[in-house]
């Protein structure tokens, strides 16, 4: 099979090997007879454009990054991570765009890696999941003209472009949860390594309060969203005897559920426990986690458009987006064929305009738009 170049293309089609650059990039001064044309002759002969040209000719790369400040261990095992770029990867692929990863373990790596990014111009934009370090680059960023979006709240900018879930919402769900079960010393496993666990904590703290329960210090102890420190944390918060915890994640509640029956308690019938997340590994606890939903497939692939659009300015810098959690408790089916979920889903108009009243109860602005999401009920079987 003759392999063709863009040389043939323009002979073949009759016009300048520029014009098929132009067919070729998308470019609208073309007119529409003439790029048909080029169109149907790139059909017939198979052709494919070099991307390597391409880029060079169209100063695009199609390359968006995504900049996590972390280290390889953390994302590849904690669950967040492969499921955040699962949701980052599908929405990429449907864009026609290629995703580059860049781990920032240390301070070495964070300086070495964006003076890079930003000045080979390999990128054409860039996603960065929000973390305590992020103050040290972001900036950096900002400065640099390269349209970028966070996952995830930012501390001190929020003027800033992301995406997160509602964490205030989601912390104020699992504590009323618990109180409607009657538990009264409710404790919490939280963690302060990004504004999520910072948020978590504030819907915590206000539910308490909202239902009269007390707040001490003593049943509050940080982890880092890890196993062994939702582990190491429960053991602390077990000395002040709650009937019910609260854990920031459900990395760290499978800690603290070990944790729990190594003090010879019974979960849930001496302590109740919520998680947050509603990974695949909450299913295999047993018995299976009770746990809020964070859609985080969803917050990639809607981060990688929210992107798209500020590339393509169809959207002003500076917006941000809030999806709304759904509750998943465990629910009890029969054991051939397994523990599951139910859950009535989401709803994929994602400009469903939050209510004022369930904005100042939920922490978000008046008209925050939020993708919506269903209730669905409660069933046994779960931690809590």
């Amino acid at each position: 099979m003759k392999k063709y170049a863009s040389d043939n293309i323009a002979e073949l089609a009759g016009v300048s090997r520029a014009t098929v650059s132009r067919v070729i990039n998308g470019y609208p001064h073309v007119k529409l007879e003439v790029r048909e044309r080029v169109q149907a002759i790139i059909a017939e002969t198979g052709f494919t454009p070099n991307m390597i040209a391409r880029s060079l000719a169209s100063d695009r790369s199609g390359v968006i990054g995504l900049v996590i400040p972390n280290s390889p261990n953390v994302v590849f095992t904690d669950p967040y991570f492969p499921t955040l770029i699962q949701g980052i990867t599908q929405a990429t692929n449907r864009l026609k765009l290629t995703l580059s990863l860049f781990l920032l373990e240390t301070t070495t790596d964070e300086q070495r890696t964006i003076r890079s990014l930003l000045n080979t111009g390999l990128l054409e934009g860039a996603i960065i999941t929000a973390d305590r370090r992020e103050d040290s680059f972001v900036p950096r960023f900002a400065q640099s003209g390269l349209p970028f979006v966070l996952i995830g709240r930012p501390e001190t900018n929020a003027a800033l472009t992301y995406i997160d879930c509602d964490n205030v919402g989601g912390g104020y769900m699992a504590t009323e949860h618990l109180i409607k079960l009657g538990r009264r010393r409710i404790a919490m496993v939280a963690a302060n390594d990004n504004t999520a666990g910072d948020d978590r904590v504030i819907g915590y703290r206000q539910a308490l309060q909202d239902y009269g329960c007390q707040d001490s210090v003593d049943m509050l102890a940080y982890g880092n969203f890890s196993l062994q420190s939702g582990y190491d944390a429960m053991k602390v918060i077990l000395r002040s005897q709650p009937d019910a915890v609260f854990v920031a994640s459900d990395t760290m509640a499978l800690g603290a559920l070990r944790a729990i029956r190594e003090a010879g308690l019974r979960v849930p019938e001496d302590i109740a426990l919520v998680g947050f997340d509603d990974f695949p590994p909450a299913l295999q606890a047993e018995p299976a986690l009770t746990t809020i939903r964070q859609p985080v497939e969803q917050l990639g692939a809607i981060a990688v458009e929210k992107l798209y659009n500020l590339q393509t300015m169809s959207e002003p810098s500076g917006s941000h987006t809030h999806v709304r959690w759904t509750f998943a408790p465990a629910v009890s089916v029969p054991q051939d064929i397994r523990w599951g979920r139910v859950y009535e889903g989401f709803s994929e108009q994602a400009d469903v305009v939050i209510p004022l009243s369930l904005a100042l109860a939920r922490g978000l602005d008046k008209g925050q738009k939020v993708l919506h999401s269903y209730k669905h009920f409660a069933a046994d079987g779960g931690t809590a």
